[in-house]
């Protein structure tokens, strides 16, 4: 699986594609600690107003903050606002 993995971040860096789409890795954007967007998810596992775990190819993500809301879910994308106070990425 690591061998396979490096030969894939060769090869995107020879052909200059983004790693996010040839090793399917989540893009997650944040724009102050007001908005973030996660791309390239697997779905939502728990929604709260304090609390968002995103489920990822490799693991979760964990969003923690106040008056969380989804602005936008999509099959694709996933858009949070509220006040973001902590990102956690777990394997």
């Amino acid at each position: 699986m690591l061998r396979r993995r490096r030969n894939l971040q060769s090869l995107a860096g020879i052909l200059e594609i983004p790693q996010d789409i040839i090793l399917d890795l989540p893009r997650i954007t944040m724009l102050g600690n007001k908005q973030l967007l996660v791309e390239n998810h697997k779905g939502i596992i728990e929604y709260t107003p304090s609390l968002v775990r995103i489920k990822l190819s490799q693991g979760e993500l964990y969003i923690y903050g106040e008056t969380l809301t989804l602005g936008s879910l999509q099959a694709e994308q996933i858009l949070i606002e509220g006040i973001v106070q902590e990102v956690k990425y777990d394997m």
